[in-house]
């Protein structure tokens, strides 16, 4: 049962003034709009949360990890009639994603088990060294102190309440304040209920977890800015995400802003890959960009292609494989809005060749489908720029040259696709080094919607991808960011932190 209320440090919490939630299709639901009061009680709970939470054992945080796991299991069937019903995501999607969720929970509880992610290193003394004697030296990672997590839009569950920013920082020992996307409220509000039963079961400190809902820019800005709060993890707009990280950068103890803002996720076609396998390419790119309606950072929007008789073919191909693709529906009507008016900047480039259009309003978004020459892509850094939705943007260069120079012109990039063959391979070597340099997964001969929750796993990338090139907000490497170094010198044993032993 919904009760419309924040949850803050084990107590729902009425506001004064309430916001109502906008289904794609269900009932409509009425939640308490939160304010910077609400703000600053869930953070100072959660200061004093940390002082035991943060020295617990990674026994004992694992346990909350797993507890939550099955907590969110436990409300399966509610939070897919609740998430469908706000989102318009399809059941499977909604069902998937909490096992994304729920997966990536027990994935850090077995990963702090392990205990390696401590970085845990032992210089030992040297007494006799000459001319001077080196001290005992030890280092550990240990927790930085209340986050406070953003939820995303488009991941009413994996990049939400529960999702992976929140994960991480519980594994870490950082107690966690989420700021609630009000597209799902009632997703947001039924997975704060199972991590409170988590919390309650154990026994463990109520200010561990809040969620505060709702809100103006005046409580995200309160959030951000509050002086307790020590990193913040943010999945989301680049405008929102910079305005944010512009407040963290001006507080007077500055903070760590993890922003993932996006990106158009290049694909670049090598010739004799076009030549095998054109055809069956576009089709699979047509999956990508239209999946989920295209709402994936990680779509790929762009399609560099050298032009030849076979890109021709690939052009035919992929109009053909979206022509079928029906209306689609959004999650927010703004996101509807804004798709639109970046098929309108993209539509009003000169040069541009429409190869796919259709109507699409209210909710919905149907695939649209541009063509450009490098020259012009070269021209226009407008061309660059994100369209969240299902809209395909195919570059035709005249060269390789120039297909370099269109790599070397893109901003950071979550993710940069190469598709070749064994003919390839000379022109792929060439271009490794710009790639890795535009985005943080590099991919061969797929498609980059899939970020599988993995060790290995890197979702971030250089600047406006995200706002710190040198962490991911997917995988068990993100929890490298709420830790940070501390070395004991010459200290007794006694007073080590018990994660040296």
């Amino acid at each position: 049962m919904l009760t419309g209320k924040h949850l803050i440090a084990g107590n729902w919490v009425a506001g004064e003034t309430t916001f109502k939630s906008e289904p794609a299709h269900g009932d409509v639901h009425e939640f308490s709009v939160g304010t910077p009061a609400h703000v600053d009680a869930a953070v100072k709970a959660a200061e004093e949360a940390f002082w035991s939470f943060g020295y617990s054992s990674r026994a004992e945080r694992a346990a909350l990890l797993n507890a939550i796991a099955d907590e969110i299991e436990a409300r399966g069937e509610e939070i897919t009639a609740i998430g469908t019903s706000e989102s318009g995501l399809p059941e499977a999607r909604l069902q998937g994603e909490r096992g994304r969720t729920t997966g990536q929970l027990r994935l850090f509880a077995s990963h702090i088990e392990k205990g390696d992610y401590l970085d845990r290193r032992h210089d030992e003394a040297l007494p006799d060294r000459a001319p001077l004697p080196r001290p005992d030296l030890r280092m550990i990672q240990r927790p930085i102190g209340p986050v406070a997590v953003f939820g995303a839009s488009n991941f009413p569950l994996a990049f939400s309440t529960a999702g992976g920013d929140t994960a991480a920082a519980l594994a870490a020992g950082c107690p966690v304040v989420v700021k609630g996307h009000s597209a799902h409220p009632g997703t947001g509000e039924i997975v704060a209920q199972a991590i409170d039963a988590a919390l309650k079961k154990l026994g463990m400190h109520p200010g561990i977890f809040s969620l505060i809902q709702g809100g103006k820019r005046d409580v995200g800005q309160s959030l951000v800015q509050h002086p307790l709060i020590k990193a913040v993890g943010f999945t989301g707009s680049l405008a929102g995400g910079r305005a944010l990280f512009d407040l963290c950068a001006q507080r007077p103890e500055p903070i760590p802003f993890f922003g993932e803002l996006g990106s158009v996720n290049p694909m670049f076609l090598l010739p004799e890959a076009v030549k095998a396998r054109g055809e069956a390419i576009a089709k699979g790119w047509a999956g990508s960009l239209t999946m989920g309606a295209g709402q994936f950072c990680t779509n790929p929007g762009i399609a560099v292609i050298i032009d030849s008789p076979e890109a021709d073919t690939f052009v035919e191909a992929s109009t053909a494989a979206l022509s079928p693709v029906g209306a689609q529906t959004m999650l927010t009507d703004g996101i509807a809005q804004a798709y639109r008016a970046g098929r309108d900047r993209v539509a009003g480039v000169t040069g541009i060749q429409q190869l796919l259009t259709s109507t699409c309003d209210l909710r919905n978004a149907t695939p649209y489908l541009f063509a450009t020459t490098g020259k012009e892509w070269l021209d226009n850094e407008i061309l660059g720029e994100e369209v969240f939705g299902p809209l395909g943007l195919i570059v035709r260069v005249s060269g390789f040259d120039e297909m370099m120079q269109v790599a070397k012109s893109l901003h950071g990039q979550l993710t940069c696709t190469l598709h070749l063959d064994a003919g390839d391979t000379e022109n792929g070597r060439a271009l490794m080094p710009v790639l890795e340099r535009k985005a943080g997964r590099v991919l061969a001969n797929g498609f980059p919607t899939g970020v599988e929750v993995a060790d290995s796993m890197v979702h971030g990338g250089p600047y406006p991808a995200s706002t710190n090139f040198g962490a991911t907000s997917v995988g068990t490497l993100s929890i490298r960011r709420f830790l940070r170094p501390v070395c004991y010198q010459n200290m007794p044993a006694e007073l080590l932190p018990d994660d040296f032993n």
